[in-house]
């Protein structure tokens, strides 16, 4: 049974997933494509600045950004979907052509679909559209249905599986993508309910559930979600427990299932926020990205109070972050 949690305790959960994401980014951001071996040989310990695009300390790439894009969206137009989606169009189109919601006014790096889609305004559903562009940036929606569901005592399974596929095909609108963020989702939501490691595998299967679900229930995304249980396959090393495969065995490419695996591995493997964080940059390659899933996933299982003091004091434009939190999810 859902136990309803006061609005402070929401909040401060739901700061702590989005200062993780975007502390984890900036923590990535200078090590963005460098190679494993070189960061086992110096490995970063830090926060740092520099890198291939030379930015400052403390700042956050596309993930963050686009997040952000989300946050302001769900401020404007709160429960009307389609509002939602126009709304957050236009922000990641002022994202990526005025460099909004970035925090040095310079728009420094976005993925070839994510920057297609946001022309277009829709994402493709061809395989090769399986980066991890809307993985990286889902949690908003997730926190919007966690905030629902403390507010009404009971979740909507199928209104938060079309919510959160809806927030994917933006951009990317391929079975393999929506269903990792289907499948984050999941882990998410358990994490912040029960904050243990344990609700990882719960998370999952909760996910899983709640999709063969909606094929009985004349959901919206019916036939969309028998696409998508058949590429649940792909993620067969995340279900058996991604934690037992060897560090070597691990890709942290910009493919969607290699960053999922590898954020998953990093927060299994470690027992703290920042060991998290510089376990996942330390793989090397799309060290933004993994590191942001995992700081979100890390921000929910540790709380607020675990992101280091001096990450959180460096990431820039950390205070209207947060206020967009606020302004998100206003008080109930």
């Amino acid at each position: 049974m859902w136990q309803k949690i006061s609005y402070e305790e929401f909040l401060s959960k739901a700061k702590a997933v989005v200062v993780g994401h975007a502390v984890a980014d900036a923590v990535g951001v200078p090590y963005e494509n460098s190679r494993r071996r070189d960061l086992d040989k110096d490995p970063a310990v830090d926060m740092v600045g520099g890198g291939y695009y030379d930015m400052p300390r403390g700042s956050w790439s596309d993930d963050t950004s686009m997040s952000l894009c989300t946050l302001d969206a769900l401020a404007k137009a709160g429960d009307d979907a389609g509002e939602l989606r126009v709304c957050t169009l236009a922000n990641f189109r002022s994202w990526l052509q005025n460099s909004e919601f970035t925090p040095t006014e310079l728009m420094f790096d976005c993925g070839i679909t994510c920057a297609n889609a946001i022309e277009q305004g829709y994402g493709e559903t061809a395989e090769r559209c399986n980066g991890n562009g809307s993985l990286m940036r889902i949690h908003p929606y997730v926190l919007k249905n966690f905030y629902d569901i403390n507010l009404k005592g009971e979740a909507d399974a199928p209104r938060c599986l079309e919510f959160v596929a809806d927030g994917s095909k933006m951009t990317h609108a391929h079975p393999r993508s929506v269903l990792a963020c289907l499948l984050y989702a999941g882990i998410l939501t358990k994490l912040l309910i029960s904050p243990q490691k344990s609700s990882v595998q719960e998370g999952l299967k909760a996910a899983v559930d709640a999709i063969y679900a909606t094929k009985d229930g004349g959901s919206l995304i019916y036939d969309f979600v028998r696409r998508e249980l058949e590429e649940k396959k792909t993620y067969k090393r995340v279900f058996d427990g991604i934690e037992n495969v060897p560090r070597d065995n691990i890709s942290s490419s910009g493919y969607v299932v290699d960053t999922f695996e590898a954020a998953i591995w990093s927060l299994m493997t470690t027992s703290s926020y920042r060991e998290c964080m510089l376990a996942a940059v330390n793989l090397g390659r799309d060290t933004d990205t993994v590191a942001a899933i995992a700081g979100g996933m890390a921000g929910a299982l540790y709380g607020y109070d675990a992101i280091p003091a001096d990450w959180r004091d460096g990431l820039l434009k950390r205070d209207y972050i947060e206020s967009l939190c606020a302004s998100a999810f206003p008080a109930f």
